[in-house]
Parts: structure tokens; C-alpha cells; sequence
């Protein structure tokens, strides 16, 4: 699994002209599931994600993370993430989960993520044309990687 975090002082996204999620002081949290993620994937992401030293204490240091700010998040899934342009200028998504293995993964990891932040999130739709709004933050984007535990 891969995801893409963005410290956010708002989020929001829409589908179909409809607000699908609107958040404020948070993380957008992009994520892109591989054909060979497992719990044990989600597990790690969510504990990391939620204990991220990446929001600003009193003296303006990353020192806190989203369950210290009480912050919010909205998952948004985001197949492109696993995206090889190794070969020529199409991207191939060979890596990238198909939905029948991915969506309940996707599932999976929205349900622990509410579990470790102790709250409901916000999310986008499976395979949805969305558009995400937000206002990025410091800017602060941290990649990370299940499978290489960065």
C-alpha cells in the first residue's frame, strides 16, 4: 500500500455534484492498494498515520500528530499511486489491485483508520470520478510505503 498524506487546513470531495466529504485541520489521505497488500499493510499505515509527528506544537516544531490535534481525515482512494512509467510516456498500472480485491481492502483500511483515530472520517468513492479540494498546509506531503515499512 501507498499513501500520499497532506496536511490540510481543508478538505473537501465531490462526486456527481454532490459533497461526498468536507473536513477542516486534518490529513487528505490518498491511497493506492497493490495486488499483494494484506491487513498486516493496513495495520502499519493506520498506526503511523495516526501517530505522524507532522502537525506544529506551540513552538511551531512538527512535534504533534493527528490524535494530539484532535484532527480529521479523508481517505480517498487513488489507484494511480502505483503507477510505473519505466517504459515509454503511458503509465502502466499492472501493480495497481483490481477492485474486487481492492475495495474491500479500501474498506478495510477507512475501518481501522476510524478505529486507531477514534472518530468517523471522510472518504471519496471507489473507482468515482472525484474532485478533491483542498488547501495544503506548510505545505507538509509525506509519502510512505507498506511494503518498504517507509
Amino acid at each position: 500500500m501507498r499513501v500520499v498524506l497532506q496536511r490540510v487546513s481543508k478538505a473537501s470531495v465531490q462526486i456527481k455534484h454532490g459533497i461526498n466529504a468536507v473536513m477542516k485541520h486534518g490529513l487528505l489521505i490518498l491511497l493506492g492498494i497493490e495486488s499483494d497488500d494484506t491487513q498486516e499493510d493496513i495495520d502499519w499505515l493506520c498506526n503511523k498515520i495516526v501517530k505522524m509527528r507532522i502537525f506544529n506544537d506551540a513552538d511551531d516544531a512538527m512535534n504533534l500528530s493527528l490524535l494530539d490535534v484532535d484532527g480529521d481525515a479523508i481517505v480517498v482512494s487513488q489507484f494511480t499511486l502505483h503507477a510505473s512509467t519505466k517504459k515509454g510516456n503511458r503509465p502502466s498500472f499492472i501493480k495497481a489491485a483490481k477492485p474486487e480485491l481492492a475495495v474491500p481492502l479500501y474498506e478495510k483500511f477507512i475501518e481501522k483508520l476510524e478505529e486507531n483515530l477514534g472518530k468517523p472520517i471522510g472518504t471519496g468513492e471507489f473507482g468515482a470520478d472525484m474532485k478533491v479540494e483542498l488547501i495544503n498546509d506548510g505545505p507538509v506531503t509525506i509519502l510512505m510505503d507498506s511494503k518498504e515499512k517507509r
